[in-house]
C-alpha cells in the first residue's frame, strides 16, 4: 500500500513553521550561555516540570510511531504494555537514584565515577559510550530519514542531513536550555496532534463503544502469547539499568534541577507521563483496525491513518509531531556527548585551566562533531545497511553494551563495598561475552552445547526446551557476568587504604543535601539570570497562531472545534507564562524607589 501523504500549502506551512520556531529558540538561548555549567547542565537551573518533560520526550523516538502502533494492530493493548514497562524503570532511578545524581554535584553523568572508581573507569566509559551513542544515533537518524522519504516522497539522504543538520543547530546555539525548552515545545505539538487524531479515530470507527464492542477477544489483555510476562519483566529490567546509568541525557534531567527534592519530581512526572502517554499515542491504532481492517504491513497504520482522518495543516502538524519525537532524543545526546567529551576528556587532560569561555566554545565545537559523525554513520548505513535490519541492529547493540557499563555504574552508587578493579573487570568480562554470544550468533549455523542450542533460523537460544531472542540472551548473560565477577572480586579483594578513604568521601557527600554548602546558599540567593517562561509562553501562542491559521481548511465541525478549542488553551497558558515571567523579574529585579519630586529638585540644584 502507498504510504506517501500528499501534503498542501498548509502542511508545509506547519512544518516550516515548527522547525523555524526551534531554531528561534535556539538562537534566544546563544548569548545567555556563558559558561559550561550553563551550556550542559542550565546551571543547575532548569525547572522540574521542563527537566520532566525533557526526559519524557527525550525516552523514544519516531520508531515509537512505527513499532508500537504495529503491536497494537496485530495484538491490541499488549503494543501499550511494552511501553508501559518504562513506568517502573523511571520510578527506581526516581525514587533511589534522582537525589544522589543531584547531590553528587557533577557536571557530566560519569564525572563522578573517578572519585567513586578510578580515572582509568572514567576514561574507559567515556571512550566506550560516545561511539556507541553516535552508531545508535545515526540510526536514529537513519529511521527519521525513512519517514521522512516513505511519508513525504523526499530524497532519504537530503531527509536525514536537514532534519540532522537542524536539530545540530538549535543544540549549537542554546545548549541544555534550548534542548529542554524545544523538548517542551515538542511536547506541545505532539500532544496536541494526539489529542485531535484519538477522537477523530474513534468517530470514524463508529464510536468508542463501537470500536471495543468489534475488537477481537483478547484485544485489550495487558500481554499476548508472542510477547508474554517474562518478555515484559526482562524490558523491565534492561528499561531500569539503561534508565538509570548508560542513558546519559537522562541523567542529566535528574542533576539539572535546582534541589534534590525537584530531581524526584522530575522522575515522578515522567511515570505520570508514562502513564497516561502511551494509551493516548496508540489508542488511534487500535481504533485502526475497525477503519482500515487488513492492513499488509502493521508498521504504517499511523501514517494511513493521518493521511485517512487529518485535514489539511493538521496532517503538518501531526508529522512535525513525529519529527518532533527524534528531535528531542537526537538533541539530547548530541549535547550530553558533547558534555562529556569537554568535561571528562578536553577539561580533565588537556586544558585543566580553560576559561569558561573556552569550555563553552569547545562545548559547541564538539556538539558539531558530534552531531556530524551521527549524520555520517546514518548515510554509512544508507549505502551498506537494510532498511529492514535497522530495529534489529539497534536492540542488539544496546543488549551487548548496556549491562557491562550499567552494573558498575548503578552498584556505585548504591554500595560502598565493590571497588574499582571489581568494575572493571566486571565490565570487560560482561563486553566480552556479549561480543563473543553476538560473535556466535552471527556464524548463520546451529550450534549445540549440552542443553543449550542456537538456531540461527529463528534467532533464538534455548536451554531446556525453553527459548528466547538474541538480544534477550545477551543482555542476561552480560548482566550476570558483570555482577558476578563484581561479587567476586570485592569479596576476595575488599577495598583499602586510599581507595576506601576517597569512596567514604564520595558517599559523606551524596549524604549532603544540596543547599547546606556555604556556596551553594550564596549560589540559590543570587537572581536567576536565565529563565524559560517567557520563551515558551511565546512559542506556545506562536503555535496557537499558526493552528488558527490553517482552520478554514478543517474538512469536518469536529476537527475544527479540537483545533479552536487547542488553540485557544494555548494562547491562554502562553499569555498566563508571559506574565509569569515579567512578575519573576519584577521581584528579582533591584528596584530603585524613585526619591520624592521635591528631593530631586533640591539635590538637583544643589
Amino acid at each position: 500500500m502507498n504510504t506517501q501523504v500528499m501534503l498542501g500549502v498548509p502542511d508545509y506551512f506547519m512544518i516550516v513553521g515548527y522547525f523555524l520556531l526551534m531554531l528561534g529558540i535556539g538562537l534566544y538561548f546563544y548569548r545567555s550561555m556563558k559558561g559550561i555549567k550553563d551550556y550542559f547542565s542550565g546551571g543547575n537551573n532548569i525547572p522540574w516540570w521542563l527537566s520532566g518533560v525533557s526526559f519524557y520526550m527525550s525516552s523514544f523516538s519516531v520508531m515509537a510511531f512505527v513499532s508500537y502502533p504495529s503491536l497494537c494492530y496485530r495484538y491490541g493493548f499488549v503494543g501499550i504494555t511494552l511501553l508501559w514497562v518504562s513506568i517502573p524503570a523511571t520510578l527506581f532511578s526516581a525514587l533511589f537514584l534522582a537525589h544522589k545524581w543531584r547531590r553528587a554535584r557533577i557536571e557530566s553523568p560519569i564525572e563522578y565515577l573517578e572519585e567513586r572508581y578510578n580515572p582509568v573507569l572514567r576514561q574507559l566509559f567515556s571512550w566506550q559510550g560516545v561511539p556507541t551513542k553516535i552508531i545508535d544515533d545515526g540510526i536514529k537518524l537513519f529511521a527519521i530519514g525513512i519517514f521522512i522519504s516513505v511519508s513525504l516522497g523526499f530524497d532519504m539522504k537530503w531527509s536525514m542531513i536537514g532534519a540532522g543538520g537542524i536539530m545540530l543547530l538549535y543544540t549549537f546555539m542554546g545548549g541544555l536550555w534550548a534542548v529542554a525548552v524545544t523538548d517542551f515545545i515538542q511536547f506541545v505539538v505532539l500532544t496536541a496532534a494526539i489529542i485531535i487524531i484519538l477522537p477523530l479515530s474513534f468517530y470514524h470507527g463508529g464510536g468508542v463503544t463501537q470500536v471495543f464492542k468489534n475488537l477481537p477477544d483478547g484485544f485489550m489483555r495487558l500481554t499476548c502469547p508472542e510477547y508474554g510476562w517474562g518478555y515484559v519483566i526482562y524490558l523491565i529490567v534492561m528499561y531500569t539499568l539503561a534508565w538509570s546509568s548508560v542513558n546519559w541525557s537522562l541523567i542529566q534531567r535528574y542533576y539539572c534541577v535546582p534541589t534534590e527534592r525537584d530531581a524526584l519530581k522530575v522522575g515522578l512526572s515522567v511515570v505520570v507521563l508514562y502513564i497516561i502517554g502511551p494509551p493516548l499515542m496508540f489508542l488511534p491504532a487500535i481504533a485502526g483496525t475497525q477503519l482500515i481492517p487488513g492492513l499488509a504491513d502493521a508498521g504504517t497504520i499511523y501514517p494511513e491513518l493521518c493521511r485517512m482522518l487529518l485535514p489539511a495543516g493538521m496532517l503538518g502538524l501531526m508529522i512535525s509531531a513525529m519529527f518532533a519525537a527524534t528531535m528531542s532524543m537526537l538533541s539530547s545526546d548530541y549535547n550530553v556527548c558533547a558534555n562529556v567529551l569537554t568535561h571528562d576528556i578536553y577539561r580533565r587532560h588537556l586544558r585543566p585551566d580553560a576559561s569558561q569561555r573556552e569550555l563553552v566554545l569547545v562545548g559547541r565545537l564538539m556538539t558539531l562533531l558530534i552531531g556530524v559523525l551521527a549524520i555520517g554513520a546514518a548515510l554509512l548505513m544508507l549505502s551498506l545497511a537494510k532498511a529492514e535490519d535497522m530495529f534489529t541492529m539497534m536492540v542488539t547493540l544496546f543488549s551487548v553494551a548496556t549491562a557491562p557499563v550499567a552494573v558498575p555504574m548503578i552498584l556505585g552508587l548504591l554500595s560502598r563495598r565493590f571497588t574499582a578493579r571489581s568494575a572493571l573487570w566486571g565490565f570487560l568480562a560482561g563486553l566480552f561475552v556479549g561480543i563473543a554470544l553476538f560473535a556466535v550468533s552471527r556464524t548463520g549455523r546451529p550450534l549445540a552445547f549440552f542443553m543449550i542450542q542456537w538456531n540461527p533460523e529463528s534467532s533464538t537460544l534455548s536451554l531446556f526446551n525453553r527459548s528466547a531472542p538474541l538480544e534477550m540472551v545477551l543482555f542476561i548473560a552480560t548482566s550476570l557476568v558483570t555482577f558476578i565477577i563484581m561479587c567476586l572480586i570485592t569479596l576476595f579483594s575488599p577495598m583499602h587504604g586510599e581507595e576506601e578513604k576517597r569512596v567514604k568521601g564520595f558517599f559523606t557527600r551524596l549524604e549532603e543535601p544540596i543547599g547546606s554548602r556555604p556556596e551553594e546558599q550564596a549560589a540559590a540567593a543570587q537572581s536567576k539570570t536565565i529563565s524559560p517562561f517567557q520563551v515558551v509562553g511565546i512559542s506556545l501562542i506562536i503555535i496557537a497562531l499558526m493552528m488558527i491559521a490553517v482552520l478554514p481548511w478543517s474538512d469536518s465541525w469536529l476537527t475544527a472545534v479540537l483545533n479552536g478549542s487547542i488553540s485557544a488553551f494555548l494562547i491562554l497558558v502562553g499569555i498566563a507564562m508571559v506574565w509569569m515571567e515579567r512578575k519573576r523579574m519584577r521581584r528579582f529585579k533591584p528596584e530603585l524607589e524613585p526619591l520624592p519630586e521635591k528631593r530631586l529638585r533640591q539635590e538637583f540644584y544643589n
